[in-house]
């Protein structure tokens, strides 16, 4: 060989080998880490691959910006309400630091909005006119057992005399007749009056039935001497005469176990326009984890939650009227868990998938089936596979809204279990005799999965968990959408970011979806590092939009009434082939009951379509709604927003 050239050339490459096999050698895993990365990230930004698989993009907010997002809820101006409260930090809880922020997707501004309480862990939910009701948060941070110092619990006080309640003051003392121990209330709690018991067929007066009421005591000291083992009476110090004789407490054991997260009673009306935080007529129960479910009337229910001692609420459910800006307890009691997944129904019951976010007995309250709630009636429901895993999972309204089958995603076992489920469960509301069958499966057990309604009549579910709050590592970097006509899931490409609980998703109006949150409880595989909560936002472009083109929709009324018309103008009328109207989103627990897409009929003529709404109140709830057209491509448009009165 007498090319000097070629022979430099040869060496150069025989030396350049020799060093990559003496790195492969000695970073072998790093170098085929690196590689296999780099392939990675240019194959899921291949224009093909988009077009199969979507793409998914992180938004980092900048540092003053950033929190601990709880809730998320999508405003009728197209922004999104990113609530914290405190954000699970006791921290921010201790200093009063509250926050919510106003997030533009489309221009991509941020502002911080003054938050009037904790509302972490709060229940919410779009109004008629586009406010959003937002009830309960948190009064109390939970305590661990060894971190409670003194001993205390719940306490009933009775009042036996029929002719006037009594209204204790926070800082009452009550004292046991026979451990002689005394104990202090940490709130005011109003006790009812006895109510009189006659024999219904000869008149006879029989009895009072002392009125009751709950409240939280504890020691006035610190220490483990001061706790009680057994019931014992408790006279109420400070009352004379009838009252001292009338009023009493009763309570178990008053000791140093974990105490719970209490919750708080007030209620705000987020204004979208003006981005603030109106305060209303406080629940007559405080709640921690409510679910607020619209019902037949316009008015919104209130379920569940921790109550302000701390323990589940006995059932006592309550409705709050937008019209007169009040709360009433519903006249019938109905317990159930946590977070409670309830939909309305088309014929203004309520369905219960069984779908819940955790706190409770794990045998009430956990049945699925249809509720009327005037009535009170309850129709279990059969055939739900793994019952005991259904914390954690997800419920979702298949589209179009009309057919009235959901579908039950994952879930996992009751309080810390390391249990999960890959299972999805269906069921069809309209059959003539309703029960669960089985779905596609998902590749792993999945607590914690999120899940939104696309506009092509597709469901995007994504993330989630295999164990308690992504213990372990277990944060599942999948994303699926499910096809209802052929019942099958299909893999999309994968997420950047782990989401697992206090995470969810929001359907956007360009037909996008966002992802916020993710709270785990450790840091590393070995769970011997506390968690950083995820502050990141990712935004998932589904496959649609990498099509050439998009419908384009434009013009109409702002507002249709059930069962009337509106017209819009379109360039793309003799391709379209759906239309949908898809309620914002309301998220936070794998719990979102909001969201639903209605098909809308509609006729064309040149460039214009004229879309019907449905008649149905229950089907097409009062309110804000997004309007998308989709082409024969299933390409949807841009969403054109429509109040419907």
């Amino acid at each position: 060989m007498n090319d000097p050239a070629g022979r430099r050339r040869v060496r150069r490459l025989a030396i350049g080998t020799a060093v990559v096999i003496a790195l492969g050698a000695m970073n072998g895993p790093w170098l085929y880490r690196f590689g296999t990365e780099r392939y990675h990230d240019y194959t899921i930004n291949k224009p093909e691959y988009k077009a199969r698989n979507g793409y998914w993009q992180i938004v980092e907010f900048p540092q003053e910006y950033r929190q601990d997002t709880i809730h998320a809820v999508l405003l009728h101006t197209g922004k999104v309400l990113l609530i914290a409260g405190s954000g699970n930090n006791q921290a921010n809880f201790d200093k009063k630091q509250f926050d919510s922020r106003i997030w533009d997707p489309v221009k991509g501004t941020i502002k911080k909005v003054p938050t009037p309480n904790d509302l972490f862990c709060t229940g919410h939910t779009q109004l008629a006119d586009g406010r959003i009701l937002i009830a309960g948060g948190t009064k109390r941070y939970e305590k661990l057992k060894g971190d409670v110092t003194k001993a205390g619990g719940l306490m009933i006080v009775h009042n036996e005399n029929p002719d006037k309640p009594i209204t204790l003051p926070a800082g009452t003392r009550f004292t046991g007749k026979a451990n002689g121990k005394t104990f202090v209330s940490k709130d005011p709690v109003l006790v009812p009056r006895a109510k009189k018991v006659f024999d219904k067929k000869t008149g006879r007066f029989l009895r009072n039935d002392p009125g009751l009421g709950r409240i939280y005591v504890e020691a006035q000291k610190r220490g483990a001497r001061y706790e009680t083992g057994t019931q014992d009476n408790y006279r109420v110090q400070g009352l004379t005469g009838s009252d001292a004789r009338n009023t009493y407490g009763i309570t178990q054991k008053l000791g140093l176990d974990k105490k719970d997260f209490q919750g708080i009673r007030d209620a705000y009306e987020f204004d979208p326009v003006a981005e603030k935080y109106i305060k209303v007529d406080p629940m007559k129960e405080a709640r921690w984890y409510p679910t607020l479910t619209t019902l037949s009337d316009g008015r919104i229910l209130s379920v569940s939650g921790l109550d302000d001692i701390g323990q589940l609420v006995p059932g006592k459910n309550e409705v709050f009227d937008p019209k007169t800006e009040k709360w009433a307890y519903t006249p019938k009691i109905r317990q159930f868990p946590t977070y409670p997944a309830l939909f309305l129904m088309e014929n203004g019951k309520l369905f219960y998938s069984g779908s819940n976010a955790g706190y409770g007995p794990d045998d009430v309250g956990r049945d699925p089936g249809i509720w009327d709630v005037d009535t009170n009636g309850f129709t279990k429901l059969p055939g739900l596979s793994d019952p005991g895993m259904m914390e954690t999972s997800g419920t979702v309204l298949l589209p179009p809204a009309q057919d009235e089958t959901y579908m039950v995603i994952g879930g996992g076992g009751v309080g810390e279990s390391k249990l999960s489920t890959e299972r999805t469960r269906l069921i069809d509301l309209k059959a003539a005799n309703p029960r669960f069958v089985d779905g596609p499966t998902l590749e792993k057990g999945t607590r914690y999965p999120q899940s939104s309604i696309l506009p092509d009549d597709t469901v995007l579910v994504s993330g989630g968990s295999e164990d308690y709050r992504g213990r372990s590592e277990s944060n599942i970097l999948q994303a699926r959408i499910y096809h209802p006509d052929t019942n099958t899931f299909r893999r999309v490409a994968d997420p950047l970011v782990g989401r697992n609980y206090h995470s969810g998703s929001i359907l956007l109006p360009d037909g996008r979806v966002m992802f916020f949150g993710s709270d785990s409880l450790y840091g590393d595989k070995a769970n011997t590092e506390p968690g950083v909560f995820e502050q990141r936002i990712e935004i998932y472009t589904p496959p649609y939009l990498y099509r050439d083109s998009r419908p384009s929709l434009s013009g109409g009324p702002q507002t249709i009434a059930r069962g009337a018309s509106g017209t819009f103008t379109s360039q793309h009328t003799a391709t379209i082939k759906k239309v949908r109207l898809i309620r914002p989103s309301a998220s936070t627990h794998v719990t979102d009951v909001d969201q639903r897409s209605i098909a809308l009929g509609f006729t064309t003529s040149g460039n214009k379509i004229t879309v019907t709404v449905p008649k149905n109140r229950n089907l097409v709830q009062s309110g804000w709604y997004m309007l998308f057209v989709d082409d024969d491509q299933g390409t949807p448009s841009t969403a054109q927003w429509v109040k419907v009165p």
